[in-house]
């Protein structure tokens, strides 16, 4: 089972020819709302990839959280652990350019109430596979990494957004997910002298024993574990929108390794879900289901072992 600890929030998309830059006013012919935030994207991820999958965190009493909310019952995702509060829900300004690339700015709201001690110990089991971003408090974050380490969990901590980490706190984590700025502001963060992501990935494993997977876009991503390194590649294909495709990778990851698949496997679904999710718009209601999953990554060819 997958329990996520982590935001819920609602996107407000906008279609925009250019990114503007400041100062500028750009326009577009009309904007969308769709639930969104990390957390609540990773979990749906993983619903939608097969697992089961339960949510902690916190959503406003308002409107906002009322579509937020529906979003995450309708992919079966268990909210026993959702709570609410009088505090807005969360929301995000979300710019997609011609091109796919997205700029986003997030207005916390409920999500900075979310508190780990909600969690009850009997879910940070060994059966259980806990995943976390950090648009929730940094020290719930840290203090459930550290409960989970004592009880038996596996760790999952996508490090989104870029954020240093405590060096007790990066050697009990199982799993690390960064893109490529994320990897690049942890190692000038670890004092590292090569800040390349790859280099970043090898060097975080080893020196902490844990798994570090760097995405690199349309370059696929690296995973770096205590048992070698694979080059895993990207689909190919046209990007319409890039938004969600890292909370697709991670959500489709701890789905696929809490199943019982191994790191090459995993490593190979959580890729062809990440470029399934940029061919659609939207967050949430691009996240492939399984049986798509299935489907494309034949095309795919597995991860290659180069150390």
């Amino acid at each position: 089972m997958i329990v996520v600890f982590g935001s819920l929030n609602i996107d407000m998309v906008m279609s925009v020819k250019t990114m503007p830059r400041p100062g500028d006013t750009v326009l577009c012919p009309s904007y969308k709302l769709v639930p969104g935030g990390k957390g609540a994207n990773q979990a749906v991820a993983a619903a939608r990839a097969g697992a089961e999958v339960k949510f902690f965190g916190k959503v406003g009493n308002d409107e906002l959280g009322k579509i937020a909310v529906k979003s995450l019952e309708d992919n079966g995702v268990d909210l026993t652990g959702l709570s609410k509060c009088d505090v807005a829900t969360g929301c995000a300004m979300v710019c997609v350019d011609a091109g796919g690339e997205n700029m986003i700015a997030v207005a916390s709201g409920a999500n900075a109430l979310a508190n780990q001690s909600e969690i009850p110990d009997f879910l940070l089991s060994k059966d259980h596979t806990v995943v976390m971003q950090l648009e929730t408090p940094l020290d719930q974050n840290w203090d459930l990494i550290e409960r989970a380490k004592k009880i038996g969990a596996r760790t999952i901590l996508n490090l989104a957004p870029a954020h240093g980490i405590p060096v007790t706190i990066l050697e009990s984590i199982d799993v690390l997910v960064l893109n490529q700025i994320e990897a690049t502001t942890l190692a000038l963060h670890l004092g590292f002298d090569v800040i390349s992501p790859s280099v970043a990935a090898r060097r975080i494993s080893t020196n902490f024993g844990i798994t570090c997977i760097v995405t690199l876009g349309a370059e696929g991503a690296i995973a770096c574990s205590p048992d070698g390194v694979w080059q895993v590649q990207a689909m190919p294909i046209q990007a319409i929108d890039t938004t969600a495709a890292g909370d697709a990778f991670v959500g489709v990851l701890a789905a696929s390794l809490d199943s019982g698949m191994a790191l090459p496997e995993a490593l190979s679904r959580a890729s062809v879900a990440s470029g399934l999710v940029c061919t659609q718009s939207g967050a949430q209601s691009s996240l492939p289901l399984s049986n798509l999953i299935d489907q494309a990554i034949i095309d795919l060819p597995m991860p290659l072992q180069i150390a």
